[in-house]
């Protein structure tokens, strides 16, 4: 459509909010972003190119000024639809819609849309990875650039990453291949419940947004009963059904579709390791079939494919120890994850940093069932000693820094050294990606 001389309110001075302000302002519209929030130092650069552009920008507040005679607003990801702008654009019947539909709405590409309540990012850069080989289709939404920023490429597909938030303010985006990872509990304040939750990302499956193609996780059964409920061809993985569907036998995973059984690739050349990874490879594999990849290039992908950074990535290989970092697991819940990756091997398990004092008993029991040691750090280290003792697991040692963590674990000369700290990084590090690197710089300078 045309944008020239049509007011663009975009909320939020995110990068999607800026990717979709510099696209409509390069289209004619005349761009106002709002943000609630005051500036910082490290805004103001941003600030002067966007003005310099002759986009208006305002910090600190929602004026009425910047609403009013707004022809349609564009949201940030993070502002949830029961703000107080919200309500202030419902007032003006000013539409609200995320920056994926407006790049839907820009594009003639098809969108291969990803969510799910864990592993979306590593299942995004899965699937653009694998079609990489013979298409471009570049990750974006959630992770890397935001679609607007490809607007003026020429691409084959969008690999988009989907939250419920962004899905939960799109209103006519319509996906090709649809894929539902997996659902549990989060989120709850943003959504008001765990029913809102799921009924956000539902939207994406249902009339009038429901894809060609819609992926689900066999394995989850809130899932496969709502699959039954999709008006799409659907495909299930991680559960062999009579078509249709990726699943793992005999150490391997298959793909059939019209009652044909087709052998992908074997789970020991897989980098990607644990069943939840399995499950997203499992997932990319029909994502890969269904816009016509053959097996080969299918397979080669998935065996060259590393884990996103600080996602229980494989760091190599040192006097025979396996060590992987997965820093990214800032909670239990995430740690948990990683720690059910690794069936009878001696693990020996780094956890600890700023404690967010959520209840650890699923953690130590699965702490109990896996791993052979706990080497714990960081400000949270006493109570998760207190706790994983509480529990029936006494095989803990304290170090004061996760160089001497990793010094200790190699003495122990365990198969796996893991890295998943289940606590914030903000004790001993800026975020989770320093923690990370460090672990990763200190193991590979001795690699």
């Amino acid at each position: 459509m045309s944008w020239v001389k049509r007011k663009i309110l975009i909320l939020g001075l995110s990068k999607s909010g800026v990717s979709a302000a510099k696209y409509l302002n390069k289209n004619g519209a005349d761009v106002f972003i709002t943000e609630i929030r005051e500036k910082t130092p490290d805004d103001e650069k941003l600030i002067n190119e966007l003005q310099s552009l002759g986009i208006q920008v305002e910090t600190g507040e929602h004026s009425k000024e910047f609403i009013k005679d707004s022809y349609l607003a564009v949201t940030s990801p993070g502002i949830p639809p029961h703000s107080e702008i919200f309500k202030m654009l419902e007032a003006e019947k000013i539409p609200v819609i995320s920056e994926i539909e407006l790049a839907y709405r820009e594009s003639r590409k098809p969108f291969i849309a990803i969510t799910g309540t864990n592993g979306k990012t590593t299942t995004t850069a899965l699937i653009s990875y694998i079609l990489s080989k013979e298409f471009k289709a570049p990750e974006c939404g959630n992770i890397g650039n935001p679609p607007c920023d490809f607007l003026n490429e020429k691409i084959d597909y969008f690999v988009c990453e989907m939250s419920s938030y962004q899905i939960a303010t799109s209103n006519s985006f319509q996906a090709q291949i649809a894929c539902w990872l997996n659902f549990a509990p989060d989120h709850l304040d943003w959504h008001n419940g765990v029913e809102n939750y799921f009924e956000a990302k539902a939207k994406l499956f249902k009339v009038p947004l429901n894809p060609a193609f819609a992926v689900f996780n066999g394995t989850d059964e809130k899932l496969l009963a709502f699959s039954k409920e999709v008006k799409s061809e659907i495909f299930l993985f991680a559960k062999e059904v009579e078509d249709n569907c990726c699943y793992i036998k005999e150490g391997s995973i298959y793909f059939k579709h019209n009652k044909k059984e087709e052998k992908i690739v074997d789970l020991k050349d897989c980098r990607l390791v644990g069943e939840h990874n399995y499950q997203n490879i499992m997932c990319a594999v029909i994502v890969a079939k269904l816009v016509g990849l053959d097996n080969e290039k299918i397979s080669a992908a998935i065996k060259e494919f590393k884990a996103p950074e600080h996602r229980l990535e494989y760091v190599g290989d040192y006097k025979g120890i396996a060590f992987y970092n997965d820093s990214k697991a800032t909670n239990p819940e995430a740690a948990i994850v990683a720690i059910k990756s690794f069936e009878e091997q001696n693990v020996v398990l780094i956890a600890g940093g700023r404690d967010k004092n959520t209840d650890l008993t699923e953690f130590c029991m699965e702490v109990k069932n896996h791993i052979k040691t706990v080497i714990l750090i960081g400000e949270a280290a006493e109570r998760f000693d207190e706790n994983l003792k509480k529990n029936g697991f006494n095989n803990i040692i304290f170090e004061k820094t996760l160089k001497n963590a990793i010094e200790r674990a190699i003495e122990l000369n365990p198969q796996v050294i893991l890295l998943s700290p289940a606590c914030a990084s903000f004790d001993m590090f800026k975020s989770y990606e320093e923690r990370g690197k460090v672990f990763k710089d200190y193991v590979l300078s001795k690699i």
